[in-house]
């Protein structure tokens, strides 16, 4: 296999979306679930999230990424692409760890939806209190 098809393989996740990301050498297209990245994003700042690992490190347009992703929103999708995205790019140059590391993209985000417990209509809120 040469170096031009070499494809690698990484994933991220944030809130319950989940992205499977493969990325090659190419002319710097980002294909999320066979769309172009901003047809599936419509948002800007969602666009602007995707794309900041490769803009950060300078390879914009040296890769092509194409990704999958499930579960979620719009907002925790973008988020577990540049997860993905970032872990990509470590793997296929490890000299971009610090950078991507300093700017917190290889940080998988934690939070998740508290559950709703019993007793309540929501995982905090109570219900009305009347005194009398």
């Amino acid at each position: 296999m040469s170096d031009q098809d070499q494809k690698l393989y990484a994933t991220g996740k944030r809130k319950e979306a989940i992205a499977k990301v493969w990325i090659q050498p190419g002319e710097g297209n980002v294909i999320v679930n066979k769309k172009k990245v901003d047809e599936y994003f419509r948002r800007d700042s969602l666009e602007m999230n995707v794309k900041q690992p490769l803009v950060l490190t300078d390879t914009a347009t040296s890769y092509d990424v194409a990704a999958t992703v499930t579960g979620g929103g719009l907002s925790g999708q973008s988020g577990a692409l540049r997860l993905g995205i970032s872990r990509a790019l470590i793997v296929s140059n490890p000299n971009l760890r610090p950078t991507l590391k300093s700017a917190g993209f290889l940080t998988r985000d934690s939070r998740i939806v508290e559950r709703k417990k019993y007793g309540r209509p929501g995982a905090r809120k109570r219900f009305q209190f009347s005194k009398r």
